[in-house]
This record gives structure tokens, C-alpha cells and sequence, in this order.
């Protein structure tokens, strides 16, 4: 068969005329080379957009017991995250944030205590201490998890998500001080963010978090 004179061109033309100047970051490049750079594009913007669609529920902590448990469990309910220590000044708050969590649980609503001994040492004892101090002294019974790190380079998971900037522009900032407040919606998305001053049942917390239990209630 006579082949015409005309040749189609070939697919790496194809892309040179397509694809503007400088797209990959390179103007001269092989067909390997192109497929690397548009792979690499791809993953990047597949790791972005994951990243902004990521919720609470995508993390696992462990419970105070030693036992996984992911946070899609709590899914549906309104939840306030908060990094405690039993050594603070802030530490009375425990009273306050189990009426909180007695008043409101019924409706959805659930406290949960993260251990974290960043700021001056305040909660140096083991996971079994600081249950056994929560449950004798502040007659604790909203969910305890496992003692974590909420700041630093050995920052957990949860709260490295929790404090970014670029994902929760209104919230994300660096953990100040034991008994920061995060209020989480039912959807598992930051709804508000609470300082360590401010008590677990004064008027602000609680009315976002009725506002937040009011939202997408079933």
C-alpha cells in the first residue's frame, strides 16, 4: 500500500502544539519526559484536592485504653476536641466540660479529652494516670483518648490537619495552651475554635455548639 506524502504528525507534535510553552517547566523535552512532568501534575493536584476534602474522619487516634479508634465513629454527632492536662490551671475545666457533655449528649453531642504534655510539662503522667486522675477527680466519662503531641515537629496527624492555615483559614493557627477548644460539626468540618480562657459552658461555646446541633439534624 503507497503511503500518502503527506505523514500525519507524530503524538509528541501533537502535544508540542497543544500544550502552551513552559507548561511542564521545560520548552525542550522527549516524550518520556513529557509523561513524567504531566504524571507528576496530576498526582499534585489529586494531593490538593484530597487534602481540602479531608474531614476528622479520616484520622484515627487511640483511645486512653490503647485501642485504635477512628474518629468516623463520632461520625453524624457535633463534637468539641480539646487538648487537656491534668496539671494546669486550666485543668478545673474538666468539671465543665463533663456538664456540657451531660447536658448535650442526647442530642448528638460529644467531648473529646486528647491528652498532650507540650506546654510546660503539664501532663507527664501515663495514659492509665491520667484516666484514673480524670475519672476519681472530675468524674470524667466523655471519650479519653491516648496522650498525643498537638504541636511541634512531632505534632500528630489530627492536629497538624486542625491548626493548618491553608485548609482552616479561620481556625488553623499553632496551639497556644492546654484546653484549646475545637468545635467540629456534624459534617466533621472545624466550626468554631475556642481559647483556653474560655470555659467549656460559658455563653459563647454553648451557643455554637447548640447552633452547630441545630445544622443537618436528622
Amino acid at each position: 500500500m503507497r503511503t500518502s506524502d503527506q505523514s500525519l504528525p507524530s503524538i509528541q507534535q501533537v502535544v508540542k502544539r497543544i500544550a502552551p510553552a513552559g507548561f511542564f517547566g521545560i520548552r525542550t523535552f522527549t516524550w518520556s519526559d513529557t509523561i513524567k512532568e504531566f504524571l507528576v501534575f496530576i498526582t499534585l493536584m489529586g494531593t490538593s484536592l484530597m487534602a481540602t476534602d479531608k474531614t476528622i474522619y479520616d484520622f484515627t487516634l487511640d483511645s486512653i485504653d490503647g485501642q485504635p479508634t477512628p474518629l468516623s465513629k463520632f461520625k453524624g454527632k457535633v463534637a468539641l476536641l480539646v487538648n487537656v492536662a491534668s496539671r494546669c490551671a486550666y485543668t478545673p475545666q474538666y468539671s465543665a466540660l463533663e456538664s456540657i457533655y451531660e447536658k448535650y449528649k442526647e442530642q448528638g453531642f460529644v467531648v473529646i479529652g486528647i491528652p498532650a504534655n507540650n506546654f510546660a510539662g503539664q501532663e507527664p503522667g501515663s495514659n492509665q494516670e491520667i484516666k484514673a486522675f480524670c475519672t476519681r477527680t472530675y468524674k470524667v466519662t466523655f471519650p479519653m483518648m491516648a496522650k498525643v503531641s498537638v504541636d511541634g515537629s512531632d505534632i500528630t496527624p489530627l492536629y497538624r490537619f486542625l491548626t493548618d492555615k491553608t485548609t482552616h483559614p479561620k481556625t488553623g493557627w499553632e496551639i497556644g495552651w492546654n484546653f484549646t477548644k475545637f468545635l467540629v460539626g456534624r459534617d466533621g468540618e472545624v466550626a468554631a475554635r475556642f481559647d483556653s480562657e474560655v470555659e467549656p459552658d460559658s455563653k459563647p461555646v454553648t451557643t455554637a455548639i447548640e447552633k452547630a446541633l441545630a445544622t443537618g439534624k436528622h
